[in-house]
C-alpha cells in the first residue's frame, strides 16, 4: 500500500507543478500568455498526471481487495515485482494516453483565434479554436478513453462491494474499524477525484458558463492532488495528536482574545 502511496504522491505533485507555477507566474505578471509548444507540454503533462492518477487509483482499489477479502494470498498476488509492474503499466498507460491526445489535438488547424478564456490549457478549450471536421478524430478519442474511464470505475465499485461484504462478515468490532480505515481514505479519495472530474465533463450545456468552468475546472484539477496527502495522512494517529493539540491550542489563543476584549470594554 505505501508503495503504491509513493507513486500517487508523485504523481499528485508532477499534477500540480504542471499547472500552478505557470498560473502564478502570469498572475504576479498581469499575463494571460502561454506559448504555444508551451500549451502543447502542459497538456501533456495534465493528461499524463491524471490518466497515471486514476490509473493507480484503480490498482489500489485492487490491492485493498486482496489485503482484506483475501489476505492469505496477499504476498502471491502482490508480491513487490507484480507492485512494480502494476505501477509500471499506470504510468505507461497515462504517457501513451497523454502523447496521443496531445499529438491528436495539435495536430488540428486552429482558426478560431488564440484566446482559450482559461486559466490553463485543456483539450476541450483548443477544440473550440479548431475549425476542422478533423476535431471528430479527437472527440472518438475521448470517446474511448471515456469507455475505458467506465471500465475502470465498475472495476472501482465492484472491489468495494466485495470489500464491503467481507468486513460486515467480520464478528469482531475492532476488526471491522480497522478494515474501513484502512480501505476509507482510498474511497474518499476516489470519490473525490471522480465527482469532480465527471461534473467537469458531463454537466449539461444548460448549466455551463464561464465562471462555473473555471471555478469547476480548480475543483478538479487542483482540489484532489491538494487533499490527497491529507486524506490518508489522518490513518497517521501521530498526525493526529498533532492536528488535535493545534486546534485546541488556536481555541485557547481565541478564548484569550475575546476576553482581551471584554475586558478593555
Amino acid at each position: 500500500m505505501y508503495f503504491f502511496l509513493l507513486n500517487l504522491s508523485v504523481i499528485d505533485l508532477g499534477s500540480i507543478s504542471t499547472i500552478v507555477p505557470k498560473s502564478m507566474a502570469n498572475s504576479l505578471w498581469d499575463s494571460r500568455a502561454i506559448s504555444y509548444s508551451g500549451c502543447a507540454a502542459q497538456i501533456f503533462c495534465f493528461l499524463f498526471s491524471i490518466t497515471a492518477e486514476y490509473s493507480l487509483l484503480t490498482i489500489m482499489s485492487y490491492d485493498r481487495y486482496v489485503a482484506i477479502c483475501k489476505p492469505l494470498h496477499y504476498g502471491t498476488l502482490l508480491g513487490s515485482r507484480a507492485c512494480v509492474h502494476m505501477a509500471a503499466a499506470a504510468w505507461a498507460t497515462g504517457f501513451l494516453t497523454a502523447l496521443l491526445h496531445t499529438a491528436n489535438t495539435f495536430s488540428l488547424p486552429l482558426c478560431k483565434g488564440n484566446a482559450l478564456g482559461h486559466f490553463f490549457c485543456e483539450i476541450p478549450q483548443i477544440l473550440k479554436l479548431s475549425c476542422s471536421h478533423s476535431y471528430l478524430r479527437e472527440l472518438g478519442l475521448l470517446a474511448f478513453i471515456g469507455f475505458l474511464v467506465l471500465g475502470c470505475f465498475v472495476f472501482i465499485v465492484v472491489s468495494y462491494v466485495q470489500i464491503f461484504r467481507a468486513v460486515l462478515r467480520i464478528p469482531s468490532e475492532q476488526g471491522r474499524h480497522k478494515a474501513f480505515s484502512t480501505c476509507l481514505p482510498h474511497l474518499a479519495v476516489v470519490s473525490l477525484f471522480f465527482s469532480t472530474a465527471m461534473f467537469a465533463y458531463l454537466k449539461p450545456p444548460s448549466v455551463s458558463s464561464p465562471i462555473l468552468d473555471l471555478v469547476v475546472s480548480v475543483v478538479y484539477s487542483l482540489v484532489p492532488p491538494a487533499v490527497n496527502p491529507l486524506i490518508y495522512s489522518m490513518r497517521n494517529q501521530e498526525l493526529k495528536d498533532a492536528l488535535r493539540k493545534l486546534l485546541q491550542y488556536s481555541l485557547l489563543q481565541v478564548n484569550k482574545f475575546h476576553g482581551i476584549s471584554l475586558g478593555l470594554q
